[in-house]
């Protein structure tokens, strides 16, 4: 096996519960976003714009779409015979079988895959973040101050950042402190979770804290090496990164890629974002369509109306129907005279003829207000809406649902209908 430079670990295990019944049965990196890629499309894309070759990724729930659409890292350029891409599920070992229980624990159980190309360096990204990086600029800054961690950061409003790690550093940008989460952060420098270490370093701390239970690198591993006083440096990263964790947020990205001028542009000839679509024939709009300021997915069908929304692949919008500032996925069929607003619906979905989601006045979530608390109306993938029911906002819909399910033919606006069977 030939050395590598550098190698990058991804993990990609994570559930997204706050994006409720969109990541029921898949993983959040797999979820669609944009109309046409996953979520986890951006970290691939940036690895091999920045010259690396040789990419783990980490899953663990519900990992089927995930697995098929990466693939062998064709739509990448990683299906190499040294290298690549690699899939590394949890697995049976001799000793013991155990899931991974945290950032940290998934890539400790991975030491023997990472030994095989003895790198000089690992980077460790998260699967489920949109932005665009090269990492070689990140591994030069590391290598300019010999650093044994270098971890990306970016400024965030002071009142934001007790969501995140948050470092303090001096004027060479050498981290002095480093808190996960505060309560009361004192900088505004938050951690994106994007990492690169030293392959001796990384491997003696990850040894070192492997009976640790739910090691984690912001709580454990970082903690560790500071106390040690490893050389720790902060990159300070300037672009457009959206953690799309929440509905809202999940939304609000797929909307900015739909203004006049992006803020994220998935356009850009020298930093091209890639992603498994296989062969799909061209969208049909049809002569009496509207369609504004949207994008609309390959062998996607418009008759209806189409208003400052992201339609994905393979999607048939009926006649008479309009559709504003909501987000359909892939293979879903909406019926004739529809009305859409402010909605998210999942992939494959069948929704019936004078449906109409999003409608009335915002109410508190009676299911999960932590998950549902914007004006969105949210259907989860494979549901069925029958037709000349109306839904509110701030609403769950998952599973095949009948006309029986609604009062009245109305889902009011803060409930719910999670068939049984379907997880939320």
């Amino acid at each position: 096996m030939i050395q590598k430079e550098m190698i990058a670990m991804l993990l990609a295990g994570g559930q997204g519960s706050r994006l409720g019944v969109l990541t029921a049965d898949v993983a959040k990196p797999a979820v669609a976003f944009g109309g046409k890629y996953r979520i986890i499309d951006f970290p691939l894309s940036n690895c091999i714009n920045s010259g690396i070759d040789t990419v783990g990724v980490l899953t663990q729930y519900q990992p089927l779409r995930l697995n098929t659409h990466i693939g062998i890292g064709i739509p990448w350029d990683l299906d190499r015979n040294n290298g690549g891409v690699t899939v590394l599920p949890p697995y049976e070992k001799s000793t013991n079988s155990e899931w991974y229980t945290g950032t940290a624990n998934a890539i400790y159980q991975n030491l023997k895959y990472m030994e095989n190309y003895n790198p000089e360096y690992v980077l460790i990204l998260s699967g489920d973040h949109i932005y665009k990086m090269d990492y070689e600029v990140m591994l030069d800054f590391h290598k300019a101050n010999n650093a044994d961690v270098t971890i990306a950061v970016m400024p965030v409003p002071i009142e934001e950042a007790s969501r995140f790690g948050v470092v303090i550093t001096d004027d060479e940008r050498r981290i002095s402190e480093f808190e996960e989460k505060p309560e009361h952060p004192r900088s505004n420098l938050a951690s994106m979770g994007i990492y690169i270490f030293s392959w001796k370093v990384l491997r003696d701390a990850l040894v070192a804290l492997k009976d640790q239970s739910s090691c984690d690198f912001g709580k454990h591993v970082i903690p560790y090496l500071h106390e040690r006083d490893s050389r720790m440096f902060a990159y300070e990263f300037n672009g457009y990164w959206k953690d799309v964790g929440t509905l809202s947020s999940y939304w609000e990205a797929n909307m900015e890629l739909i203004d006049l001028i992006p803020e994220f542009n998935l356009y850009e000839k020298y930093w091209k974002v890639y992603t498994n679509t296989g062969a799909i024939q061209p969208q049909y709009i049809s002569a009496d369509s509207v369609v504004l300021k949207s994008i609309i997915g390959e062998g996607s069908e418009i008759y209806g109306e189409v208003h400052s929304s992201v339609i994905g692949a393979n999607v048939v919008i009926g006649k008479g129907t309009v559709v504003r500032d909501s987000i359909i996925m892939q293979g879903t069929h909406i019926g004739e005279n529809c009305v859409l607003d402010k909605a998210i619906v999942a992939e494959d979905c069948e929704v019936g003829d004078d449906v109409k989601i999003g409608v009335g006045e915002f109410a508190p979530s009676k299911f999960n207000p932590k998950v549902y608390n914007s004006e969105l109306a949210v259907v989860g993938e494979r549901s069925v809406i029958p037709a000349h029911v109306s839904i509110g906002r701030n609403t769950a819909v998952s599973g095949e649902t009948v006309a029986a399910d609604y009062t009245d033919g109305l889902l009011e606006s803060g409930d719910s209908i999670i068939k049984a069977g379907v997880k939320a």
